[in-house]
Formats: C-alpha cells, sequence, structure tokens
C-alpha cells in the first residue's frame, strides 16, 4: 500500500499535494438539507406565501425546517437567504446571527424581528407581496419558480452593522462579506 501511494505520488509530484487516507477523509462537505423537501424537489403548499390570490388553506407561509452539517470550524455564526432565482433573484427571507452552537431551523420560525427559536437570532423585513420580518413563502401562483436556500458560515458571532430597518439586499451584502463557507439546496414552487 505504501509503495502504491508513493508512486501515486510520484505521478503527482508536479500537480496537487498528495494527502493520506487519514487526512483526506477528515475534510467533509459543507451541506444544507430539509425534512420537508429534497434538493431540486417540490416545496409543499405550506411553506407558500399566504398572499397573490386563491384562499387555499394549505397554504401557510411557514418557513421549513433546514439542517446544516460540515460547516468550517471557524464558524462564529450563520446566516441563511432564501432567492426566488426565477425572479431576478428576489430576496424572500433573511434570517442572521444564528448562534454557531445551531445546527438547525425548526419548521415556522416566527415572523418577527428577534424570534425566540434559535435565540439570538434576528430577521429582515420583507418589504414585498407581504410585509412581515422573517419568511415569506414562494408566490408563483401561474409559474413553477426555483428557490434557494443558502445557509452561510460567518467569520464573526453578530452582524452589528445591521439593524431592524435594514434591508434584504443590505443584509445579503453583509451576509456574503462575512462568508466563510456555504452551503445550498433548492426547491421548486
Amino acid at each position: 500500500m505504501r509503495a502504491t501511494r508513493i508512486v501515486f505520488c510520484a505521478l503527482l509530484a508536479l500537480g496537487a499535494a498528495c494527502l493520506s487516507p487519514a487526512a483526506s477523509s477528515a475534510r467533509t462537505a459543507f451541506t444544507l438539507s430539509s425534512t420537508a423537501f429534497a434538493d431540486g424537489g417540490l416545496i409543499p403548499k405550506v411553506h407558500e406565501c399566504t398572499s397573490g390570490g386563491g384562499n387555499d388553506p394549505a397554504k401557510k407561509n411557514e418557513s421549513p425546517p433546514l439542517a446544516w452539517s460540515g460547516a468550517p470550524t471557524a464558524a462564529k455564526s450563520y446566516a441563511i437567504v432564501m432567492r426566488d432565482l426565477d425572479n431576478a433573484n428576489l430576496i424572500h427571507w433573511v434570517i442572521y446571527d444564528i448562534p454557531a452552537s445551531t445546527a438547525s431551523l425548526p419548521q415556522n420560525v416566527q415572523h418577527v424581528y428577534r424570534p425566540p427559536v434559535p435565540a439570538g437570532s434576528r430577521q429582515v423585513y420583507y418589504r414585498g407581496s407581504a410585509s412581515l420580518y422573517g419568511y415569506q413563502g414562494p408566490c408563483s401562483p401561474s409559474t413553477v419558480n426555483t428557490y434557494e436556500f443558502v445557509v452561510h458560515a460567518l467569520d464573526r458571532a453578530s452582524l452589528t452593522g445591521l439593524n431592524s430597518g435594514s434591508s434584504t439586499q443590505a443584509a445579503a451584502r453583509a451576509i456574503t462579506a462575512a462568508s466563510i463557507g456555504s452551503a445550498r439546496i433548492t426547491g421548486e414552487s
């Protein structure tokens, strides 16, 4: 085995560095998932907006449960940004200052600036088809759009430059500037 590794490393001498099997398995992928839908799958109606025509009682505008793993060890907090990729990357949700000890969000994070779960987190006020803090679900009554959820591992515990009046765009820029890694999942609605 050692001889095979030496030959393989010799072949790669002009390219990438060789890692021992233990060193290469030590890195895990940063991933984001939801128990509500598979990556690329259909987002259930309970997560769709309650505005935008029709009166479907199944639509409750509840944020989906999200969980992540394999984040960079240097992460001091997390943030999530949700965008409608088929509507000029319209931002539907920003939640930030999620403590580094947190690795998931429950379904239906409260629509307030400082939700009780996860403790310490803050949400941006959504100005659009609804006016509320936090999650605004898919609102595409006549088309099927792709929605992207991205969790960012941040290099600071708090985005102190943001407040209850910050726009979704300002928050997204601050999150991108502090991001040391990200993971994503998409859903159709």
